[in-house]
């Protein structure tokens, strides 16, 4: 199968190119290197050194003797998107390129326009180009699941079946966004889904949790083949900065009361998620959603988490959140539909003995203190929404 990965040069973007060479597929990618470029802009840098992605594509022809193509180009430019998609002629497109922070949105005005306008124009661009090349390549595209919000009921994955006034419909799960950048992934969505009902597109779309790991058995077989691994207040986890904050010494800051819950996955998982959809795709005119995460937990808890696998003394520290969210809330998730493909998860305590405190530690002259404290803060009167200081 010929496979494009959209956002190739990205955190998840990388490992999911590697894992598609590695079993038997022809990868290409395409980056516009946005993301190095907002390590710049807010001065912070992963943990883990990154090579330039030339080098990634030559270590992992020499360790594989697979040939990954590349394409440098902004899927923005609707000219450029096209041309590249009939170049390539993929059977499946991976779509990760997209700006993936939800406070990098809520910086104020100029971030928050940016992150619509890049994530929902370049979308818009990848289905008129599908629609234009050949309707029948398959859109595989990383949603989140900060598009359904916390609901008071169940979350099923992407549809929900409704009877009101005693008539029952089928219809796209109501979304309630908690950002800017989550409000640009129900966009996606919902654009996603009128090109399948009207032109007979075909896409799945992976409404993701939260991804922990950095190491993937491809990245694993050479230093140069390595991902990110972002720990800051604006792109980092909340879980890499606890095992950052464990890993130093410090208290693990926990924002609120820790009662937020959400859904987590393996990044191991996630590169096995995307084959899957990948070799099982859609059908012509379905808008298949899938919710790709395998447990959940309140950020209390991944603190405890993080607390009891590390061998030193841990305390916690409760900050002011600086978000608009929910304290305490029900959150219930369907997530079948990828086990059923074939899924076998691996579990967060697991990932922290194996891997996480091992990177932290191997690389811990490289973290920035500063860095992990949040600057931007949701509700503001005006623009901008970064605090003093920031």
């Amino acid at each position: 199968m010929r496979i494009l990965v959209l956002g190739g040069d990205g955190y998840l973007g990388w490992p999911t190119a590697l894992h598609l060479s590695d079993c038997g597929h022809e990868v290409a990618v395409v980056d516009n290197f946005a993301r190095r470029a907002y390590d710049h802009e807010m001065g912070v840098r992963s943990l883990v050194p990154v090579e330039p992605l030339q080098v990634r594509v030559d270590a992992w022809r020499e360790v594989s003797g697979q040939d990954i193509k590349m394409y440098y180009g902004d899927l923005v430019d609707a000219d450029f998107t096209v041309e590249m998609i009939r170049d390539f002629r993929p059977d499946t497109i991976v779509h990760f390129a997209e700006q993936r922070a939800a406070p990098y949105s809520m910086i104020d005005r100029k971030h928050a326009v940016y992150t619509q306008h890049n994530n929902v124009i370049g979308n818009l661009n990848v289905l008129f180009a599908i629609e234009e090349v050949d309707p029948s390549i398959h859109l595989v595209k990383l949603g989140t699941m900060g598009e359904y919000g916390t609901p008071n009921i169940d979350i099923e994955e992407g549809w929900l079946e409704v009877t009101h006034k005693g008539r029952t419909d089928r219809m796209l799960y109501p979304k309630k966004p908690g950002s800017f950048y989550h409000l640009s992934k129900v966009h996606d969505s919902h654009n996603i889904e009128f090109a399948c009902r009207i032109w007979g597109l075909r896409a799945t779309d992976l409404n993701q949790g939260v991804v922990y790991g950095q190491e993937t058995p491809q990245t694993a077989r050479d230093p140069r083949l390595a991902t990110r691994f972002d720990y800051d207040a604006i792109f980092g986890t909340v879980l890499n900065r606890f095992v950052i904050q464990a890993v130093l010494g410090h208290p693990l800051t926990v924002y609120g009361t820790g009662g937020q819950t959400r859904g987590v996955i393996d990044i191991r998982d996630t590169v096995e998620c995307i084959r899957l959809a990948a070799e099982n795709p859609a059908d012509p005119g379905e808008f298949r959603v899938f919710n790709q995460m395998t447990e959940s937990f309140s950020v209390e808890e991944i603190a405890k988490t993080v607390a009891n696998n590390y061998h030193g003394t841990v305390e916690v520290e409760y900050l002011e959140n600086p978000r608009v969210e929910q304290d305490q809330h029900y959150y219930n998730v369907v997530h079948t539909g990828l086990v059923d493909l074939g899924l076998d998860p691996h579990l967060l305590s697991n990932t922290l003995i194996n891997s996480l405190f091992g990177v932290a530690e191997q690389f811990k002259d490289r973290v920035d203190l500063a860095a992990m404290r949040p600057t931007v803060q949701w509700r503001t009167a005006a623009s901008p929404m970064r605090t003093e200081g920031s």
